[in-house]
């Protein structure tokens, strides 16, 4: 083992797409997957505690927790083959409880999964085309039932057990509502479905023998002990407008990324692309959760409805409204609020209801708020900070201030400090970014854009543009250590500007193909790229021409760093190893042991090495690099690492991926000496603001 060590300290993500994806531990505590990982979040305290998911994970597809709260099940693939992973939450740390792995029947995945009342037993329900339901006693690793619950490969959407009876289980699916009842080793359903079938895509308990259900196409329905007592119908209230919108939902539900086809059925997509273009005027009814007073359900893009039952009666009667609230930094806020809500959960005291969006966010909101507006729609707030929502592609820290730059396919640039773990900045842009640098000072950053590259300044409030390139989709942009100049790719070319007259000194051209990193050497007089051609060169700055350069044809390189020194490159890329490159030669070669390095990074003590795989781990390791297998591999993302930094001071490494997620990570090497780099002068504490409103607000001033 590796003497280097590397702990989550804190991610900024949400994985939409995982059934089931929050609950409440209890009243402060919440658990949601992020990255390969699931989070527990002290909502008051702002802490985060992690449960790493499963080695040789491929990323997790469903979760629950016990209703005693004590177990979490979490069903994830784990090279290729479908595992169920029962954690004990009540101990500390968090420990594994029964992996449930070995199964004498038919299964390719697990997509849901309920507890029993008493904790007991465990429902997992497999993806078609078996499609079985099986009834574990879990402790045991023994199944008790199982039955085939779907012949028709529609899928099932959720399981779960009546709140008292361990015997009473309901599933509901496109096109199926069935009840079961599980005696004498067998499960027999006991309700005989009439009437159109409909695609029931969730359910909730509301009483011992009584279930609300919602469908596709905004209808409710009770059913007690199977038969239908009630029914009514969610309308959206701008049917018309509707229409209209209907060109631009479609524009927008193309920023989504969509699941890889190990996501469980139905994900959020899989619903909307089925539905039929009439039918997205419908709202869909993908979330329902009971309360002491009736039940909540998402209905419709940014809204849920509170429904209350009736005194005497078994009626509900639609109480309450509550709206996503539209988002100003949005590039059309028309548009911001229009993301279904996906999974709702109530605290355990009732005070607090969360919820979850296709578009990876965290919303709650105060149930006693709810009462105060009278006639107007409650509105929900970000439970933490407004987070990604598809792949993360640049990456980028400064020297004078705690910050972290973070460019996304979502259109947006985000500003986090990783001191405070909040979100100081952000902003949504018409067109994708590829690539960020940030400034030494904090101060200002340079995004690739899908039209253009631009300097922008961080403004106290604000991201504003004050330089473009003409440079179309620049997918590497970096500051030199100095913060003297910066560097852009453009396609096979990189062009070199200064930071103070913003011209462009410099256009470094040999590879044949695209460059996919580049990184400056320590005292900026040197900058090293890599590319899909197989080359890394290093190029003199002042001359403009290749210093060194060492091609290997058969390897599509991914990422280029260099040690402290300037002596040493590392590249890794196609060919599962990591290159020490030296005097235009591969000085060794390291083998990446069954995984594709996408990203390399080396502390600026020269000691501590750090990988990331495209299966979404990282690898610490120390410098020189050991000749065996010795490396200390972490869980952390659900999908290929794109991009990884060490903070100037080596106490931190940020790692971003196409999940959509950033996680910040305490590193630190066991042996330990002189690691820590002190810092000189503190952070900076000042801002940049726009003089003409610095000049408003003092005539504002003035005026009051």
């Amino acid at each position: 083992m590796s003497t280097v060590i590397a702990q989550s300290h804190h991610v900024f993500g949400l994985q939409s797409h995982v059934t089931n994806n929050i609950f409440f531990f209890d009243e402060q505590v919440i658990i949601f997957p992020a990255g390969n990982q699931c989070v527990r979040y002290n909502m008051d305290q702002k802490w985060q505690k992690f449960i790493p998911g499963s080695e040789k994970s491929q990323g997790m597809l469903a979760l629950s927790i016990s209703p005693n709260r004590r177990y979490l099940a979490v069903s994830e693939m784990v090279q290729e083959k479908p595992v169920i992973t029962i954690y004990e939450l009540s101990s500390i740390p968090v420990r594994k409880r029964k992996i449930l792995n070995n199964f004498d029947f038919p299964v390719q995945r697990f997509t849901c999964m309920a507890f029993s009342p008493d904790s007991k037993y465990l429902l997992t329900q497999t993806s078609p085309p078996e499609c079985n339901l099986v009834y574990w006693l879990w402790e045991k690793q023994k199944v008790m039932a199982i039955v085939r619950i779907d012949s028709q490969n529609n899928g099932v959407y959720q399981v779960s057990f009546g709140p008292q009876d361990n015997t009473q289980v309901c599933v509901t699916g496109n096109g199926m509502f069935k009840l079961l009842r599980f005696s004498e080793g067998t499960l027999k359903q006991t309700n005989f479905q009439r009437g159109e079938p409909q695609n029931y895509l969730a359910h909730t308990w509301v009483s011992d023998d009584k279930v609300v259900v919602g469908t596709d196409t905004g209808k409710l329905f009770l059913f007690e002990s199977g038969d239908q007592r009630w029914e009514t119908s969610i309308l959206l209230k701008e049917l018309a407008s509707e229409m209209k919108n209907l060109q631009m939902i479609q524009e927008s539900e193309s920023l989504i990324e969509f699941p890889t086809v190990t996501s469980p059925v139905p994900s959020y997509e899989q619903v909307t692309m089925t539905s039929s273009h009439s039918q997205l005027t419908l709202p869909q009814v993908f979330a329902v959760a009971a309360y002491s007073k009736g039940f909540a359900c998402s209905a419709g893009p940014g809204r849920v409805l509170l429904f209350e039952k009736m005194e005497d009666k078994d009626f509900y009667h639609e109480s309450k409204e509550i709206r996503i609230p539209v988002d100003p930094q949005s590039n059309d806020p028309s548009q911001s609020d229009r993301q279904d809500i996906v999974c709702m959960c109530f605290s355990p005291s009732e005070e607090t209801l969360i919820a979850t969006t296709s578009k990876n966010q965290l919303y709650s909101i105060t149930m006693s708020l709810t009462e105060i507006s009278k006639g107007e729609p409650a509105h929900f707030e970000y439970l933490m900070y407004p987070l990604h929502s598809a792949s993360i592609t640049g990456l980028a820290t400064c020297i004078r201030k705690p910050f972290i730059a973070t460019c996304s396919l979502d259109r947006s640039i985000r500003i986090w400090n990783y001191e405070s773990n909040t979100l100081e900045l952000y902003k949504e842009y018409q067109e994708e970014a590829y690539a960020i640098g940030l400034h030494p000072s904090g101060h200002f950053i340079v995004v690739g854009f899908a039209d253009k590259l631009r300097l922008m300044n961080l403004l106290m409030d604000d991201i504003r543009p004050f330089k473009e390139y003409s440079i179309r989709g620049c997918r590497e942009c970096t500051f030199s250590n100095g913060g003297h100049l910066f560097a852009a790719v453009n396609g096979n070319v990189i062009h070199v500007f200064t930071t103070t007259s913003l011209e462009n000194i410099s256009n470094l051209k040999g590879h044949t193909g695209k460059i996919r990193s580049i990184v400056w050497n320590a005292d900026d007089s040197k900058l090293i790229s890599c590319g899909t051609d197989g080359a890394v060169y290093e190029w003199n700055l002042s001359s403009g021409k290749r210093e060194t350069e060492c091609v290997v044809k058969s390897c599509s390189y991914n990422c280029v760093t260099i040690s402290p020194d300037s002596k040493i490159i590392f590249a890794v890329g196609s060919d599962c190893t990591l290159k020490e490159i030296a005097d235009s030669s591969v000085l060794r070669e390291t083998s990446a042991f069954d995984a594709v390095y996408t990203a390399v990074v080396i502390s600026h003590s020269g000691r501590m090495m750090f990988v990331g795989t495209s299966l979404g781990t990282i690898r610490a390791m120390k410098y020189p690099l050991p000749l065996q297998k010795e490396f200390n591999e972490y869980q952390a993302h659900a999908g290929p690492i794109t991009k990884m930094l060490l903070t100037f001071d080596d106490q931190h490494l940020l790692t971003v991926a196409q999940d959509g997620c950033l996680y910040t990570w305490k590193v630190y090497d066991k042996e330990g000496r002189g690691i820590k780099r002190e810092r000189e002068v503190g952070f900076a504490e000042e801002v940049l603001v726009m003089k003409i409103e610095l000049e408003e607000k003092r005539v504002e001033e003035k005026t009051s």
